[in-house]
């Protein structure tokens, strides 16, 4: 059965429906609201055209070239376009479950599932049904991408299940590798082989995004993720209060977790730090304070996740609530608290999530609702304030003008280097793309031949909505030569600063981008020799 008999079959498809999809198409070219136009064609049997019909009827008239491709047509058919208008399109899969090496008491441990994950969560959800098997995952969520017109050439491959160092090795290859085979929609013989079709493969790796925690990583274990691929980690560091560390048994200290995120930036990784308020022996105004040390303290995370403390039944936490033990924040404390340390976060860093996205019937007691980051903007309109992350100030939707975009340099220092984020604004405000460049103060890794006497380029990103490789767009951030002009930017930086060497840490489908500006491959970078302007 081919491509269109499958499509046909799934979407019940008749001659009468397709003439419908075609009306509404007509309609919404000539500039009619997308669901005025569905709802003015009901179907013979009830209801009406789902979007994700239009979507295949739509590139079923490309292909067979009834209609000339439309980018902006696409761009309102599309169905959630936000997940894709960060320049690339994120596909989550889950690790099976495996012993954790933590002990956390506020942890579910569900058998079924990775240590901390609930069977009925999004994700989580979608890998259980799959059996966690990769390739199944993988290749589920790029049908559904498909089908609700998003596009994936450009895929950053986000691995979670608990403490993915505490895995074996054997395990942890296979997985990346049948994760690369659905993307490359074809089986090579190892890992290297997957890799390597990647580089100009159909749906090509940009981002490779693991999970672990601060007292596994140490050089060794750095070299063993760039071998794989991996490009960014996650890594829960919950508090940085000793005396809530040991009281929710985490297992490391803040200065492990300092040690660990130096080091993750020293070989040039991303770093995205977990963060929860309403632990075990936290207050409001402890988590008020802890929250800043996130920014004067050395971590500087380019990333973070904001996980508020959610008391589940079966974990230690609950028992200790029982014996009333522990309080947890009510929705409004949890909403005033989150709009007071917004502001605060600092304009290199993105804040991915202020809430985990668990089932409120799950939630014994405290907030339930899993939309609190609307509840915060709300809040922080009220107030008249504005949160100055990159998540509230990407480009997105909007048109850019390459000649009216600002370069901006925004230096700081966290433990162990000097950070520069050079990033092109809009009259606006908004940011269109950035370069994240490191200069390591103090002794190299030691054994990483790729990093002596080298600035180190951590990440490119362009923002705007994902296009296809090759693909332009009238006013898009993409291919419009921004990602080229900050690596320029970033080279004359490192060589005035005396680095001879700027190496990148470039994922599986961004060898050849590197590899066109000068780039050479090394053992686990890729590296040119700065130079001045």
């Amino acid at each position: 059965m081919n491509k269109l008999e499958r499509w046909t079959e799934r979407y019940r498809v008749t001659p009468e429906k397709r003439e419908i999809a075609r009306q509404v198409l007509d309609d919404i070219r000539e500039g009619a609201v997308v669901m005025d136009a569905i709802r003015s064609y009901p179907l013979p049997g009830g209801g009406y055209i789902a979007k994700s019909f239009l979507v295949e009827e739509y590139k079923r008239q490309v292909t067979a070239g009834e209609q000339d491709s439309d980018h902006s047509l696409m761009e309102r058919i599309r169905m959630k376009p936000v997940r894709s208008l960060s320049g690339v399109t994120t596909v989550t899969v889950l690790t099976k479950p495996y012993p954790c090496p933590g002990k956390c008491i506020f942890c579910p441990d569900d058998v079924r599932m990775p240590k901390s994950y609930l069977v009925d969560e999004p994700g989580a959800a979608r890998a259980f049904q799959n059996n966690f098997d990769p390739y199944l995952q993988v290749r589920s969520r790029l049908d559904s991408l498909k089908a609700v017109g998003h596009p994936t050439d450009k895929i950053e491959l986000l691995i979670l299940g608990g403490t993915w160092s505490s895995y074996r090795k054997d395990y942890q290859e296979h997985f990346i590798k049948r994760c690369f085979d659905a993307m490359n929609e074809i089986d090579s013989d190892n890992l290297t082989g997957a890799q390597a079709y990647n580089e100009d493969g159909p749906h090509r790796n940009v981002g490779l995004v693991i999970e672990t925690r601060p007292d596994e990583i140490n050089p060794k274990e750095l070299a063993w993720l760039r071998k794989i691929g991996v490009t960014k980690v996650q890594m829960g560091v919950q508090s940085l209060d000793d005396r809530v560390l040991a009281l929710n048994k985490r297992g490391h200290t803040v200065d492990e977790a300092l040690k660990a995120t130096a080091l993750l930036r020293a070989a040039g990784f991303k770093i995205v730090l977990h963060w929860m308020p309403n632990l075990l022996g936290a207050t409001l105004d402890s988590d008020r304070e802890d929250f800043l040390r996130l920014w004067s303290d050395g971590f500087a995370p380019d990333e973070l996740k904001i996980y508020p403390c959610q008391l589940l039944e079966g974990t230690e936490l609950y028992e200790i609530w029982q014996r009333g033990e522990y309080e947890p924040y009510s929705q409004n404390d949890l909403i005033q608290l989150i709009a007071d340390i917004k502001p605060s976060i600092q304009p290199y860093c993105r804040v991915n999530r202020v809430i985990r996205d668990i089932p409120s019937h799950h939630v014994v007691e405290g907030n339930r609702r899993t939309s609190l980051r609307q509840d915060v903007f709300a809040e922080l309109a009220r107030r008249g304030q504005t949160c100055n992350c990159i998540r509230c100030n990407e480009v997105r939707k909007e048109k850019v003008a390459i000649e009216n975009l600002e370069l901006q340099d925004f230096v700081y220092h966290p433990h162990h280097a000097e950070e520069h984020f050079l990033n092109y604004r809009t009259p606006e405000g908004k940011i269109a793309g950035y370069l994240r460049l490191s200069l390591p103060k103090g002794e190299p890794l030691s054994g990483f031949a790729d990093l002596q006497d080298a600035a180190l380029i951590r990440e490119v990103h362009i923002y705007g909505q994902s296009l296809a490789v090759g693909a332009e767009k009238d006013g898009a951030a993409q291919h419009i030569g921004l990602g080229t002009s900050l690596l320029e930017e970033a080279s004359r930086i490192a060589a005035d600063k005396g680095y001879k060497n700027l190496s990148v840490i470039a994922a599986i489908g961004t060898r050849q981008y590197y590899q066109a500006r000068g780039f050479k491959r090394g053992e686990l970078y890729m590296v040119k020799a700065s130079k001045k302007k």
